[in-house]
Formats: structure tokens, C-alpha cells, sequence
């Protein structure tokens, strides 16, 4: 029987085009299977937690996969980082229960979002935020986060997803929310979320929402309208993908 490896992994994603392998594209977990494969001599395609979207970063990813070679997990993450592109670094290797799933062994997911609001962005920083300089409500923003908490549809928040739409078993847009809040960290403001799932686009989308009610123009039942009308065209643009990352994930 083959061992259920669980990987732990940190990336930027900048130059990726999200997770999920794609013909013809560098994506995440191509690249990662591609580095298994050359380790192990075993052809495997790792599962995700989740499917980060193009330019969306992580600091602990989860993966998990099957595999018969009978390398130690350190030394397994040893050899991966030494194939792998320095944008993507294996944190730590270990051996899981047969019954984990990166996905479907999952309770929450944290993620953050960061907002620069200086008037000159470092380029040091630059792929991991999105630069906003102009004028924001930062207070009615903050205001706003905890209207989200609890168990909702997020359909307004949802982007077309044609691999889950296809999936009758995935057809409820209902998910939990544990933690909303925004703060100010020097000059950036910072959006943490935590929750038991999340849908397709949708902190980014709830992200673009908080910034409409930061610009103005917008009562203080935004959110909760928008929540309510569970249609897309009712809530504001996509927040850039540079100022996502996925933080943490619990089991």
C-alpha cells in the first residue's frame, strides 16, 4: 500500500497561473508534480487544499499525494526544493493517515489580503500587495468586515467556476464565515479572513466590495444587501490577485 504524503508548501505566485495544472501553462501543482516525479520516478498529481488563482501566493499550502517511494519525509523536502523554482519552496514533508485529503480532510482557511496605501510602493513588496495610494473610508472599511461573519450565501461573491458548476455534488454556494476583520499594519491595510470554505474569486471579490464602501457614495447596509441579492452583477470589481495570500490551513 502506498504511503499518503503530506507536503506543506509557500509560494509566489506571481508568475503562475494559479494551482491547477493547465496544458501549456506553469501553474503550481504542475510544476510541483513535474519536481515529484523527477525525485521519485513516480507520476503523481498532488492535491491542493484549494485552487489558488493566477498571481494568488501562499505561506502554507497544503498538498497531499500518494507515493511508494520509501524516502524520509526531510529528506523528500530536501530533494523537491532542489528542483523546484526558488518561487516555490516545500516547508515540510511528512507521512499522513491513509484517510488525508489536502482538500476534503480540511476545517478552515485563513487568508490575507494586503492593501499598500503609501504614495511609492517598494518594489521589494510589490508583487505581494496591491498598491492603492488614493483616497479610502478607511474607518467605514473596518466597519463593514464584520457584516460577513457567520453562515451565508456568497453567490454574490462567487465567480463562474465551469469544474465546480459541472459538479452537482458542489452546488451550494453556502459557507461559513469565522473571522473578518481589517486593520492598519504601518502603511498597509490589511484584510484577514478565516472561514470553512471559500468559493471561487471570493475573498478577492469581497475584497472589491470593501473598497467601493471605502471610495464612498455607499450605505452602511452594502454588504449585507449585496449578501442578500446572491447575484454577482450586484457587488463590485475583482480585487487584483497580487494582495492575496493563503495563509494557513486547519484539520
Amino acid at each position: 500500500m502506498p504511503r499518503n504524503i503530506k507536503l506543506t508548501l509557500s509560494y509566489d505566485g506571481t508568475d503562475f497561473y494559479g494551482w491547477q495544472v493547465q496544458p501549456g501553462l506553469l501553474t503550481i501543482q504542475g510544476t510541483l508534480a513535474a519536481a515529484i516525479a523527477r525525485v521519485t520516478g513516480e507520476t503523481v498529481l498532488p492535491q491542493g487544499s484549494g485552487r489558488t488563482d493566477a498571481g494568488v501566493h501562499a505561506l502554507a499550502q497544503a498538498a497531499s499525494f500518494p507515493l511508494e517511494n520509501p524516502l524520509p519525509g526531510d529528506n523528500l523536502a530536501r530533494a523537491l526544493n532542489h528542483f523546484l523554482p526558488p518561487a516555490i519552496r516545500v516547508l515540510d514533508a511528512e507521512d499522513a493517515a491513509p484517510t488525508f485529503h489536502a482538500r476534503h480532510s480540511a476545517k478552515s482557511k485563513t487568508y490575507r489580503y494586503r492593501i499598500h496605501r503609501g504614495e511609492i510602493c517598494s518594489p521589494f513588496i510589490a508583487r505581494q500587495v496591491y498598491h492603492h495610494p488614493y483616497p479610502l473610508d478607511e474607518a467605514a472599511i473596518m466597519a463593514s468586515a464584520a457584516t460577513v461573519i457567520g453562515e451565508h450565501d456568497f453567490t454574490s461573491f462567487a465567480a463562474v467556476d465551469p469544474e465546480r458548476d459541472s459538479d452537482p455534488a458542489a452546488s451550494s454556494n453556502v459557507r461559513k464565515i469565522f473571522a473578518s476583520d481589517w486593520r492598519r499594519e504601518g502603511d498597509e491595510l490589511v484584510y484577514s479572513v478565516s472561514g470553512n470554505g471559500f468559493l471561487h474569486h471570493m475573498v478577492r471579490n469581497l475584497v472589491g466590495a470593501f473598497l467601493l464602501i471605502g471610495k464612498g457614495g455607499l450605505s452602511s447596509c452594502y454588504m449585507a444587501e449585496v449578501l442578500q441579492a446572491r447575484d454577482r452583477s450586484q457587488a463590485a470589481a475583482t480585487a487584483p490577485a497580487s494582495g492575496l495570500v493563503l495563509v494557513s490551513v486547519e484539520y
